[in-house]
């Protein structure tokens, strides 16, 4: 497939991107490289493949949710470089 520059300025202008006309040459035979490349995947024969998101099958890895006691507050409270009996005091960050 030729992609002209014009095609080219086409997809730059749907991504949102500004290009140059040197870039747009550039990107024409890299695009070119890109699709020929997809031609050739297009020979294998992928009948009886069955169509998958992620080549390696995955189950949910995530930890039960269960419900226990956090760690004591004194304990917490113990690195913080600033703060009362009770919370950590950290600077205002409210803006105008």
């Amino acid at each position: 497939m030729v992609l002209t520059r014009a095609d080219i300025e086409k997809i730059a202008s749907l991504a949102r991107l500004r290009i140059t006309v040197d870039e747009a040459d550039g990107f024409a035979s890299q695009l070119a490289d890109i699709l020929r490349y997809v031609e050739t995947l297009e020979e294998i024969n992928t009948d009886g493949v069955e169509p998958m998101a992620h080549p390696i099958e995955q189950v949910n890895v995530l930890a039960d949710d269960v419900s226990q006691d956090s760690s004591p507050r004194e304990m917490m409270l113990r690195n913080a470089p600033n703060c009362d009996k009770e919370y950590y005091r950290v600077p205002p960050v409210l803006c105008d």
